[in-house]
């Protein structure tokens, strides 16, 4: 066995026989480290596995068996519970609450299935006992290892045959096999490749805990985000008591499903009616504030979007959003400035979905422009009325998906008008309490709510 050294980059993976200051794949400064490796000589022995393909008719087309987690929101992401042998990675920011979930989610397990594993590699037993007790959870059925070394984590999880496993963190975990530092790019991707092998082979699901980078991105190479099978987002803003479960890749379900959760002195807990929790601290009789109905997989949700229209002093006006797309903003403010006849060009422009929502379909665009027209002209919209249409670039009210849903999910919550396009109103019911009104310009939506 000869070594080797090469230079590696710690945000894309790229090689370099030399070091260099800028990696050329991803372009970032300063990324390339050391790493040590070794080489076999040529001619060493075959890997061929003997495995020979077959008609994919040939295939046993069994259904996969779930395993609930215990918690319903979670169970939603992941498409309806766990797969066996599936591979899951969480990330999230800091102190965001990836580590509470995920022992809540491992007590569950230990209470409904059997014995599980958690794997700490960045606190001791003892840390994570104190933390286990401050959520109430004492399973008997919840195994504890502090370990780095992922020989020996893969030696227990032979030794223990667990219903499921959790990795926290990967980038702390190591190979002897390599002489790179933990975190570095080669142990993330052969950590996570050997224990994607294990979990195959045994059919347990294992959890893995990731970090972030500063821009919000899975630290470590891109290829960790393909060698899984499910990648977990969760987000949120400390300064908020809620907290957003969101996949953005799933083999075995819906990319579009959220579970929203709240932070409490007990850990973690499911939110029910997550419309209800993101209006539950809304102004009542003031200007620029407009609710939206969004659909989030399956779940309709209602939000607030608040809009400030001020006159500036600058040369360059401001805009600014917060959970909204700012490129979509400056779309709307065009059409408001053109065919509506609202200046709004000379003027400061703040756009929030409150609560710390993220509102990234189209349906939403008229509850932001019905909400900085309110704020400019300081007008108030009537409270118990909810906004629903995307807006073209010629002031039309497009048609919007699933228009029912929305529409019976403001009446839950006791809104008594809704507002949408004049082309969607024909899939709307006849509800109880509720005025439908359709609409098919932006100018004519503000002369009925403004």
């Amino acid at each position: 066995m000869k070594t080797t050294t090469v230079y590696v980059c710690q945000g894309c993976g790229y090689q370099s026989p030399k070091w260099l200051g800028k990696c050329p794949d991803c372009g970032a400064w300063n990324t390339l480290a050391e790493e040590v490796r070794g080489r076999e000589k040529a001619g060493g022995p075959s890997r061929a596995s003997g495995a020979k393909a077959v008609p994919l008719c040939e295939v046993a087309g069994e259904t996969e068996e779930r395993l609930s987690c215990g918690i319903s929101e979670f169970d939603r992401v992941l498409g309806g519970g766990l797969v066996a042998g599936s591979l899951v990675l969480i990330g999230g920011d800091p102190g965001i609450g990836k580590s509470t979930i995920l022992l809540q989610v491992m007590n569950h397990l230990a209470e409904s299935a059997g014995p599980v594993l958690y794997v700490s590699g960045e606190e001791s037993a003892r840390q994570t006992r104190l933390r286990a007790e401050r959520l109430g959870i004492r399973g008997p059925k919840l195994l504890v290892l502090a370990e780095t070394s992922l020989e020996t984590i893969l030696g227990q999880i032979a030794e223990l045959a667990p219903r499921a496993v959790v990795i926290d963190s990967i980038q702390t975990m190591f190979s002897a096999g390599l002489e790179s530092a933990p975190g570095s790019v080669s142990q993330v991707r052969e950590c996570a490749g050997k224990l994607m092998v294990a979990a195959k082979r045994s059919g347990v699901p294992t959890f893995i805990v990731g970090h972030v980078t500063k821009d919000g991105a899975l630290a470590g190479p891109r290829v960790l985000e393909h060698m899984v099978d499910t990648v977990l987002y969760f987000e949120g803003d400390q300064g908020h008591a809620f907290r957003i479960l969101r996949a953005v890749k799933n083999r075995f379900g819906s990319t579009n499903e959220i579970g929203v959760f709240e932070m409490k002195e007990g850990g973690l807990r499911e939110v029910a009616n997550p419309s209800a929790l993101f209006l539950s601290e809304r102004p009542v009789g003031v200007s620029g504030s407009a609710v939206v109905t969004t659909i989030e997989g399956s779940r309709p949700l209602l939000v607030e979007l608040q809009a400030l229209v001020t006159p500036s002093s600058l040369g360059m006006p401001r805009r600014t959003t917060l959970g909204v797309d700012h490129n979509r903003l400056a779309l709307l403010v065009a059409v408001l400035d053109k065919k509506v006849g609202l200046h709004l060009s000379g003027s400061d422009i703040f756009l929030n979905a409150a609560g710390g929502a993220r509102l990234n379909e189209p349906a939403a665009d008229l509850g932001m422009v019905t909400a900085l027209a309110s704020s400019h002209l300081d007008k108030v919209i009537d409270p118990q009325t909810v906004v629903i249409g995307e807006v073209g670039l010629a002031g039309e009210v497009r048609a919007i998906t699933q228009p029912e849903t929305r529409v019976r999910e403001a009446a839950k919550l006791g809104f008594t008008r809704a507002v949408i396009p004049a082309g969607s109103i024909k899939q709307v019911s006849p509800l109880p309490g509720m005025e439908v009104i359709g609409v098919r310009s932006v100018e004519e939506a503000l002369e009925r709510l403004l």
